[in-house]
């Protein structure tokens, strides 16, 4: 009896105990740009080895759980089937993590209906064709559009001056104009999608980046400014010619004007008017003075000697004037 009572307490604890060694899978989402969905997580850290997954989908029209493509895949995202690229269709998907004989728990994904879950992108805009009022734009849309689709193009587009002014019109074409321009001026737009729903609802895109184009010019004005510069040319080119044959004709004169006057300096005009002038002699300085003789001989010296000034004038009052 007692053995029996041991069986049953461990077979429930076996299952309990190997669910508990692999976590489940978090940051579980799906993500879907212009109809385009996958499934993505984030990845489970383990020790030693490594870790699978397994994801399920089941819509809302049949319960039972299939399998997506991805059963025990290494990666962290998983596309969608294409019988789940219905627009319309709700779907629920669900993930665990696998490692040997061990499984995480499931996590469930809310219900995804990818006409209002899907992002959808900027349309792309093929060419531009500039005219003097306005501009030709063409366009595709972001995703490739089913039968009975109703899509509209939200256009923004404003002057690009200082204070710009933003206007909006709504186009269902491909190929549409911004009408009521101004000529040769620059102009922005941008262009955002719009996808009419089951509802009547619609599902807004995302605006795409500005692009900027000038308009033309239309031909009364091209005439004017070929007019213009062809008046401005010929001006310019008779004032060239009539330059030249003035300054050949007067080629003398004009160099006889341009030739800078010629000035006696002051000093030399002072000497010429008056050759007198005590100030004048300061023009000529002698480099040396004029040796002085020397007296050989004579009463009262010795040769050789160089008689001081008082000397000189005692001889000369005891001599006395000259006869």
């Amino acid at each position: 009896m007692f053995q029996y009572i041991y069986i049953f307490f461990f077979i429930p604890l076996l299952p309990l105990e190997t669910s508990s060694y692999l976590p489940a899978p978090k940051n579980v989402e799906v993500y879907s740009y212009n109809f385009q969905s996958l499934l993505r997580w984030s990845p489970v850290p383990v020790e030693n080895g490594s870790v699978v997954y397994t994801a399920h989908y089941k819509t809302g029209f049949y319960g039972a759980w299939s399998g997506m493509g991805c059963a025990q895949t290494p990666r962290t995202w998983c596309p969608f089937p294409p019988e789940l690229r219905r627009r319309r269709w709700t779907i629920l998907l669900r993930l665990r993590a696998e490692r040997g004989a061990l499984a995480s728990p499931w996590v469930l994904t809310p219900p995804f209906v990818a006409e209002t879950n899907t992002t959808l992108g900027p349309p792309r805009v093929n060419n531009v064709s500039a005219r003097p009022d306005s501009l030709l734009v063409g366009v595709s849309p972001p995703f490739t559009p089913e039968p009975g689709d109703l899509l509209q193009y939200l256009v923004s587009y404003w002057e690009n001056s200082s204070s710009p002014t933003e206007k909006k019109l709504s186009e269902s074409k491909t190929r549409f104009e911004i009408g009521n321009l101004k000529e040769s001026t620059l102009y922005c737009f941008s262009i955002q999608v719009q996808l009419k729903i089951y509802s009547g609802h619609l599902l807004e895109g995302q605006q795409s980046a500005p692009e900027c184009h000038r308009t033309a010019l239309s031909e009364a004005t091209r005439a004017w400014y070929i007019i213009f510069l062809f008046s401005v040319g010929f001006v310019a080119l008779n004032l060239v010619v009539a330059a030249s044959l003035f300054l050949w004709k007067y080629h003398q004169k004009i160099k006889y004007w341009a030739q800078p006057p010629l000035e006696i300096p002051s000093h030399f005009r002072e000497f010429l008017r008056d050759p007198d002038v005590a100030g004048l002699e300061e023009l000529y300085s002698p480099a040396e003075e004029e040796p002085q003789a020397l007296v050989l001989g004579g009463e009262g010296g010795q040769e050789g000697e160089d008689p001081s000034p008082n000397t000189s004038r005692a001889r000369a009052a005891s001599e006395g004037p000259p006869q």
